[in-house]
């Protein structure tokens, strides 16, 4: 069975026919074969031809697609007998069509336009036709002929002309090859804003179109300029709009802190929307259709000396076509002043990253690494760096550390972004560890500092030891130990231990005694030692 055309394929065929597009172009706009747009043209021109029948409405007529793919027995539409050239299609007979029925929203045709013009949609001027005119027909009476209202009237763009000083828009288009030796070619991309008020122009070639190389263009051209806009009109070029939306875009953050630098705005336009950035759309094609076709170049430097020179002498010298004015002329009369200062110097450059914070709470730049405050662990991080700085930032770009920039391999760890659960007591130092020892009692303290005065750097591991035997035993015990052990002059942490397990008594002191009745006295000592010389001496 072949296939007949829609009723709303048939009308856009008509209503195209009647804006003047050609056969060929409503084919291929509709997705139909030209031939069965044009019998179907030729039909409704036989209609319409005086002597004729009334024009018939599209619902009058039915089209087969599948014409060509009929069998000739069947006829181009399938029926058995063949029918007429220029007669509807489908019928087995050629009688004439029944006459159209008009709308049942022609009587109200001027009050729905007058409602369309206010803005009111197809169901609300359906509801107000019910109520205030006591209208019969259908919603879907309504809506057709809303849509055929429409469809008839389209409505021009609007061309939006800019101050001075207000607007420029940027585009990147394709170059030319540079050709390198032994005939080698490279792709190159042209960079190209344009004030929008004097259509003043700045080209230039790079290599890639990278968010680097972007911003190293906008800035070139702005100091070419001798000022900024206030706005900057851009597409959504990975190089500048990291997520596309016409509402709330998501720029690169080094365009926007560029942009902030500069003080001006980033306009991005609607998605597959050319015409948002008109000015520069036509601007691309007059760099690369007169500046560049047919040149051959074999240095990018070559080539953008090149593009400099045709501004200055052919972009800026012409009458441009639609403000009928010398470019260059206008813009050193009229824009230029309007154009914001620029500042005291070039933007500070810097790479920047994305880095995910590793186990031990930094992040590598450069094959250094950098510490981070310990909530971050395992986040990815935005990470910004020149030749001086490194800077890190969390996920709303707020600035979470700064780091001196270090030689590669080495680390940066900053006190503040190390847990107190991680600093071990040796990081601490002996200050710290004997005015812990001190809070166990006086006998503690003071034996802990013995130890230290006695054995030094080593004694540090042992104060750690006695603050680990308070955590099992009573303080008064360890007090008790610390004395007796000070009073035996052993500042061992085994020693403690043992008077732990034995609460062992303290050494006891015995007074040097001179005189006692079983002791003789030293006199006595002397004067037998000095008989025993005088024997020795006598013959």
């Amino acid at each position: 069975m072949a296939n007949l055309l829609k009723m709303a394929k048939i009308e856009a065929i008509l209503s195209l026919y009647q804006r003047n597009w050609s056969i060929r172009r409503i084919a291929k706009e509709l997705g139909i074969h030209r031939d069965t747009v044009a019998r179907q043209i030729q039909f409704w021109e036989q209609k319409a031809r005086p002597g004729g029948t009334s024009v018939g409405s599209a619902e009058e007529l039915t089209v087969c697609s599948a014409a060509k793919q009929a069998t000739p027995a069947e006829g181009a539409c399938g029926s058995k007998p063949a029918t007429p050239k220029g007669a509807p299609i489908g019928s087995a007979t050629a009688s004439a069509p029944k006459p159209r029925q008009a709308s049942l929203c022609e009587p109200w045709r001027q009050i729905i336009l007058g409602k369309l013009d206010a803005g009111l949609t197809a169901q609300r001027i359906y509801q107000d036709l019910v109520s205030e005119h006591g209208f019969v027909g259908k919603y879907h009476s309504v809506r057709r002929f809303v849509r055929r209202l429409v469809q008839g009237q389209p409505l021009p763009f609007r061309r939006l002309e800019c101050a001075p000083g207000v607007e420029a828009q940027v585009d990147f288009g394709t170059g030319i090859p540079i050709v390198q030796a032994a005939g080698k070619r490279r792709r190159t991309h042209v960079f190209r804003i344009v004030l929008s008020h004097s259509r003043k122009g700045y080209s230039e070639a790079v290599y890639r179109q990278t968010s680097e190389a972007f911003i190293a263009c906008l800035e070139s051209a702005f100091w070419y300029f001798g000022g900024t806009p206030q706005t900057l009109v851009l597409d959504n070029l990975k190089a500048g709009v990291e997520q596309a939306d016409w509402f709330d875009p998501e720029l690169n953050p080094k365009l926007r802190a560029f942009a902030e630098y500069y003080g001006m705005a980033i306009l991005p336009t609607r998605p597959r929307t050319p015409r948002h950035k008109g000015k520069i759309e036509s601007g691309v094609g007059y760099v690369k259709g007169n500046a560049l076709k047919g040149q051959v170049f074999h240095t990018l430097e070559e080539e953008n000396r090149h593009l400099l020179d045709w501004e200055n002498t052919v972009a800026d010298q012409r009458i441009h076509g639609t403000i009928r004015q010398q470019v260059g002329k206008l813009f050193a009369e009229v824009e230029r002043p309007a154009l914001r200062p620029l500042p005291a110097g070039r933007f500070p450059f810097f790479h920047e990253g994305q880095r995910k914070v590793h186990r031990d709470g930094h992040v590598e730049v450069d094959k250094a690494y950098y510490s981070v405050p310990p909530e971050y662990l395992g986040r990815t991080l935005w990470v910004r760096w020149d030749t001086r700085t490194v800077r890190i930032f969390n996920d709303r770009f707020e600035q979470i550390a700064l780091h001196v920039k270090r030689e590669p391999g080495r680390f940066s760890t900053q006190d503040q972004h190390v847990p107190a659960e991680k600093i071990s007591a040796v990081e601490r130092g002996a200050a710290w560890l004997l005015g812990k020892v001190r809070l166990l009692g006086p006998q503690s303290g003071r034996w802990g500092e013995g130890l230290i005065a006695t054995r030094g750097i080593e004694g540090i591991r042992v104060l750690q030891g006695l603050l680990s035997l308070a955590k099992r035993h009573p303080c008064a015990d360890l007090e008790k130990a610390c004395k007796s052990a000070a009073s035996h002059g052993s500042y061992r942490l085994r020693t403690i231990r043992e008077l732990l397990k034995r609460q062992g008594a303290l050494q006891e002191q015995f007074a040097f005694m001179e005189e006692h009745p079983i002791i003789r006295s030293l006199a006595d000592y002397a004067a037998l030692v000095q008989r025993s010389f005088h024997k020795e001496a006598s013959p």
